[in-house]
């Protein structure tokens, strides 16, 4: 057995683990002991006479048997095994893989893809400094809708190669959404970690998108955000999270509510709770600027690169948003917004059928303002004509 085999089952040994099959998790906490990722060795993975099924994998070795692979019959093992497994200290449930159950199995891995269109501004610096330190410094994001909130967090994660846990909060999120429960797997009952368990383990990043939805329930969390771990009661486990864990969580308000019926059913988040936050950073719409940089980069994406038209769509978008500020207009164009406007561009080849498409949720009063505001900035956009 190679050098690196033996530093896994050693490592196996020492986290206590006697018997095989082993569950993919504990092989992933030996790697990380290790000093690797959490995952399971390709030696292991793609050996499929080790399969012992749904996250089980044959290991002898951690038994100081050696390793068959099994030709015709299942592997026997289990069954060779002089003694029975140790029992634990506390009856314990069967468990699943948590990152498998949240992919469908089709990942072992939560490593966001790179945007190639994407460009870092706001509090991108600081958030990235955050996840870079290793230290554990919760932090509440919050801002208007549309102005990248969440997306920067994703490409933080996706360029530092780190996993990122998204939870999407609404007012029916509860304990069992958040720490985990028993599903049923296979016919059988067995413990699923959620992803905020999922991503202490992990030593993950963990996102708490749109928080200000919750409801009382969230609670849960304190213990979490104190970086101090959780006790399961279901299970009886005390679990602390894994180096480098991190949280964030985003939010149109600062969990004081709103009263501009725009963001209908966020709460007023319990103040212990917030507290529990040691920062609050309010990101803000992209400058012009970078903006255009937004802008440019979607079109060239999309193959229908309009520099002209970029500069006038930031510019338009720019004034609606001083004007919503100065409280002349109650409606808002948001980054996103712009972005989609780009790709109404690229499917329609037509400015203004572009600028249309991009307001067509708003009533048809602001419709109609913000399309005339266009065609003040724009002097060669005319109205297309409707062709049956």
């Amino acid at each position: 057995m190679s050098d690196k085999r033996t530093d896994l089952i050693n490592a196996l040994r020492a986290a206590g683990v006697t018997s095989s099959p082993v569950r993919r998790q504990d092989i992933a906490n030996a790697n990380v002991s290790l000093g690797k990722s959490a995952s399971v060795p390709a030696w292991i993975l793609g050996d499929d006479s080790r399969r012992a099924g749904r996250g089980l994998f044959h290991l002898p070795e951690v038994t100081g048997s050696t390793f068959a692979p099994a030709v015709a019959a299942p592997v026997a093992a289990p069954v060779a095994a002089p003694a029975p497994r140790p029992a634990p200290a506390a009856p314990s449930l069967p468990t699943a893989d948590a990152v498998l159950a949240l992919t469908a199995g089709e990942s072992d891995s939560l490593v966001p893809q790179k945007i190639s269109t994407y460009i870092p501004f706001g509090h991108y610096a600081d958030l990235e400094r955050i996840v870079q330190s290793g230290m554990f410094y919760p932090a509440f994001v919050t801002g208007l809708s549309g102005n990248g909130k969440t997306t920067m967090i994703d490409q933080i994660c996706a360029k530092l190669g780190r996993e990122l846990f998204r939870v999407n909060i609404t007012a029916l999120t509860d304990e069992d959404d958040l720490l985990g429960g028993m599903r049923l797997i296979d016919g059988d009952m067995a413990w699923v970690d959620g992803p905020v368990v999922a991503a202490m383990k992990r030593g993950a990043v963990l996102l708490l998108d749109e928080i200000d939805l919750a409801s009382h329930a969230i609670m849960c969390l304190q213990p979490v955000l104190e970086g101090k771990g959780v006790f399961l009661k279901k299970t009886g486990q005390w679990v602390r999270p894994a180096a480098g864990f991190q949280v964030f969580a985003t939010a149109n308000t600062k969990g004081q509510g709103d009263d501009t019926g725009k963001f209908v059913a966020t709460n007023v988040l319990n103040e212990a709770f917030l507290d529990r936050f040691p920062v609050c950073v309010e990101q803000e719409y992209p400058d012009k600027a970078t903006e255009r940089k937004i802008v440019t980069k979607v079109m060239e994406g999309l193959g229908c690169l309009d520099r002209d038209f970029a500069k006038r769509l930031v510019d338009w978008a720019d004034t609606i948003r001083t004007c919503y500020r100065e409280g002349g207009v109650d409606e808002i164009v948001t980054t996103r917004r712009v972005v989609n406007i780009c790709t109404a561009f690229a499917v329609f080849g037509d400015r203004m059928k572009a600028i249309r498409m991009g307001v067509t949720r708003f009533d048809a009063s602001t419709q109609e303002a913000f399309i005339t505001m266009y065609e003040k900035i724009d002097a060669t956009a005319t109205p297309e004509e409707d062709t049956e």
